[in-house]
């Protein structure tokens, strides 16, 4: 046998194929921690708050640059440090995911309708930003099958001063978050809404009442953009063999507007 055969014959040694290994883990655990830190951080939706806009069990992307980045940006370690860098202000209808002011440990999500210096107030169900009713138009019933029985909901297609348009469920404009008194949002801070407005705890609600209050723009992580995957809310996921039937197949990639 040639010298060269042997060396070709010669066994890989275990370690120089274990430290490979572990500087393929490192570098893809590293890589991942850059893009959710810096670009993209996946997150599902576990409630209803925001349908028709975002259903339970959807999940999306949301883009961590959209608004600079703050201690938590950092998705499980936050720095000692406040502020943002790279800040910038939401647009008004942005849907954004934020911690909550009262407990930074959970993540809301809810579009943005007030920004700093604002006056909101929901009267008889309408919202009002700086004084004037923002314009809703009746649509089509929205059909919320979320707990297994059709029920109709009233749907409407607001637009935001900024010509922003986007669907809100209003089941009835008497409830008790449709008159509010004039909130002012202070500097530093946005104000939040829910689109399925009867059924959201939101910045209607202080937060000694279970609500959100005004949402310090430090709290914010990102902008919903799209969503990746939909799964009905209505089936376990340990049942592998109804998977084909529960993804939601038309709302894949798509939009979060």
């Amino acid at each position: 046998m040639s010298e060269s055969t042997k060396r070709a014959a010669a066994p890989v040694k275990s370690g120089e194929s274990i430290t490979d290994i572990l500087k393929t883990i490192i570098t893809v655990v590293a890589a991942v921690l850059v893009v959710r830190t810096f670009a993209f951080e996946p997150f599902n939706i576990p409630s209803g708050s925001m349908i028709p806009t975002l259903l339970v069990g959807d999940y999306v992307f949301v883009s961590k640059f959209s608004y600079g980045y703050s201690k938590y940006s950092f998705p499980f370690y936050h720095p000692n440090f406040d502020g943002r860098f790279f800040n910038s202000l939401p647009k008004r209808g942005d849907v954004a995911v934020f911690k909550l002011p009262r407990d930074p440990s959970i993540d809301y999500i809810k579009r943005i309708v007030g920004l700093p210096g604002d006056k909101i107030q929901v009267i008889d169900g309408l919202l009002y930003i700086n004084q004037k009713p923002v314009e809703r138009v009746r649509t089509e019933d929205f059909v919320d099958d979320e707990t297994g029985t059709k029920v109709p909901v009233r749907q409407f297609l607001e637009t935001l001063p900024n010509g922003v348009q986007h669907p809100i469920l209003q089941p009835i404009d008497n409830g008790p978050l449709d008159n509010t008194p004039i909130f002012e949002v202070p500097p530093d801070h946005v104000f939040a809404m829910g689109d399925n407005r009867d059924n959201s705890a939101d910045s209607r609600l202080p937060p000694w009442d279970h609500g959100v209050g005004y949402v310090p723009i430090e709290n914010l992580v990102g902008r919903a953009d799209f969503r990746f995957f939909s799964f009905d809310g209505n089936t376990p996921l340990w049942q592998i063999w109804n998977w084909p039937f529960a993804i939601r197949y038309s709302r894949l990639f798509t939009g979060v507007h």
